[in-house]
């Protein structure tokens, strides 16, 4: 049997017209640039505007892929949004996304896992892909997180923004080599004991409120450069490949300090790792396929290129994706 591999046919990505730079907090909080800079790398981030939703970040990176990739939305056999910032409890996100296209076949739903949940959107529209349940999948990571802050923690409201960022993932045959285009290998993983870390304090079960993120900086600073470096070497095993073969690295865009430190435990130098944080701040389920987007544009990635991404988010929930471009 000839193997599929899910492979990407085209990228876009969405930011709000809204920028807003360290300096804008510093005129309200007890922060400056300098300090924002020293810890995370962070120089602005977008905000989205009043009747601006994730939904319409997701709509118009989508669009922007589909243009990119040369495919038209009706085309497309399903739609995987990664979020933590919903317009509604439900529906779907992606349901919104799908009839904002156009799309009136198909199935479409939402993943959540934070900031890793382009990663595991990406791993299911694979798994689909593979089984034959989708040719064509549009697969978005979207957030509006300016809406969950917590405006008087200066640790932590400095670091988020909103965008929204897209691939199309398309069913071609492969080898069942190591040199295949498209998607390679996955690993997903989450430990449920570590939710305290990182989380929101309010939920429709809950309180029936939306709440605001609460987060332990320093903990989460201390599982992420470990877990993430051991998942992407985990994705690498399992395609038989090593780091020295990796061309770029995409990681989720969180800390600059992390990115650094993963980089440099997998051996690997800066000049092979996608850097957008300083533009975007963290857009968690946003930021890689944002990077993807703007790494493409600029002409970074060549066909052939191996691409190993790699997040960590609430949960604790973590993986990686290893694709061939």
């Amino acid at each position: 049997m000839i193997p599929i591999r899910p492979v990407i046919r085209g990228t876009g990505h969405y930011l709000p017209a809204r920028v807003v730079p360290n300096s804008e907090f510093a005129e309200w909080l007890d922060t400056s640039d300098e300090w924002i800079k020293s810890r995370s790398g962070i120089e602005r981030r977008h905000f989205a505007a009043e009747g601006e939703f994730t939904s319409d970040l997701a709509i118009y990176a989508a669009r922007a892929a589909l243009a990119n990739a040369g495919i038209d939305a009706a085309d497309i056999d399903a739609v995987i949004v990664a979020t933590s910032t919903p317009d509604y409890t439900f529906p779907a996100v992606a349901t919104q996304v799908q009839a904002g296209l156009g799309i009136t076949r198909g199935f479409a739903f939402d993943i959540q896992a934070v900031c890793a949940g382009f990663v595991f959107a990406l791993a299911n529209a694979s798994g689909l892909i593979a089984a034959g349940q989708a040719k064509r999948v549009l697969v978005i990571g979207a957030e509006t997180f300016s809406r969950i802050m917590d405006w008087t923690d200066r640790t932590t409201c400095v670091l988020f923004g909103d965008g929204a960022g897209a691939v199309v993932l398309e069913a071609q045959d492969g080898t069942g080599s190591a040199q295949d285009r498209g998607v390679l290998a996955c690993d997903l993983n989450s430990d449920g004991r570590y939710r305290d870390l990182l989380f929101v304090d309010g939920g429709v079960s809950r309180d029936g409120r939306a709440g605001v993120l609460k987060m332990q900086g320093r903990e989460v600073f201390r599982h992420a450069v470990e877990k993430l470096a051991a998942t992407a070497e985990s994705a690498l095993d399992k395609a038989g490949l090593q780091a020295s073969d990796v061309d770029w690295v995409v990681p989720h865009q969180a800390n600059l300090r992390i990115i650094r430190g993963t980089a440099q435990k997998l051996g690997l130098p800066m000049e092979k790792v996608v850097v957008t944080v300083q533009d975007h701040g963290n857009t968690s389920a946003a930021s890689i396929p944002l990077a993807l987007s703007v790494a493409n544009a600029e002409g970074r990635f060549k066909p052939g290129d191996l691409v190993l991404t790699e997040a960590i988010g609430g949960g604790l929930s973590w993986g990686a994706v290893l694709l061939r471009w």
